[in-house]
């Protein structure tokens, strides 16, 4: 095999290599950020807050990444041309995946927002106080009603302990309203999220060129070869 074909092959191993570190960091941090945020217990049923979205698909992203890195390690170093190929096609959906969810979430940021206050809404709606879902969401993002703890008093009820930073007795104790910290809160991750994967298509793109050369190489060189 020439020199070029064994220099992609090698650029390519340690390429994916690196991305697999990146793949496996990024599931590191997406772990220990839900494990900050914690889970959430109602009617006995115990689950994850509406705010652990974000950890659990960087979490999904950083397991793909890690598996599509594998199978092109794999590839480079068998200069197998079907797991070459397998690897690009696999980094191209992703890529297109990434591309398109990162054009929505940049021209649909109002409506990105509008619905992620619609969760904290029907959260309120479906609980009404109860001491349910929407108690266990204000224990973990430390907020008070859907708005604000008014909610609490046009219905007629007392504000939980939820609500407050200490006592309730105290009203500089109370906290602010779900609705607009969770929106913040998706919002600041999101725009996070979106810079990321602008990298990670520009990473995936090199890797999609570099195996698209190799598997080339490898099936010209095998062609030449059977003559």
């Amino acid at each position: 095999m020439d020199c070029g074909t064994s220099l992609v092959k090698y650029i390519l191993f340690i390429f994916n290599t690196l991305v697999s570190v990146i793949g496996i960091l990024g599931i590191v941090y997406g772990v220990l950020i839900l494990n900050s945020i914690g889970t959430i217990e109602v009617n006995g049923q115990v689950g994850f807050p509406p705010q652990a979205l974000m950890p659990i698909v960087l979490i999904s992203v950083g397991s793909i990444v890690v598996f599509i890195s594998f199978l092109g390690c794999c590839g480079a170093i068998r200069e197998s041309v079907c797991m070459t190929m397998s690897y690009a096609i696999f980094l191209l959906i992703l890529l297109i995946l990434q591309l398109t969810l990162v054009v929505l979430l940049f021209t649909n940021k109002e409506k990105f927002d509008t619905a992620m206050g619609e969760v904290i809404d029907k959260s309120w709606e479906s609980d009404r106080g109860r001491g349910g879902v929407f108690d266990a969401i204000q224990k973990s993002l430390h907020c008070c009603g859907a708005n604000s703890f008014t909610d609490y008093i046009s219905e007629g009820l007392t504000l939980p302990s939820s609500c407050c930073a200490g006592s309730c007795l105290n009203p500089l104790n109370y906290y602010g309203g779900c609705r607009d910290k969770f929106v913040e809160f998706m919002s600041v991750s999101t725009d996070k999220a979106k810079y990321v994967a602008i990298g990670l298509i520009g990473v995936e793109l090199i890797g999609f060129i570099f195996a698209c050369c190799l598997a080339n190489n490898v099936r010209n060189y095998k062609r030449r070869n059977a003559y």
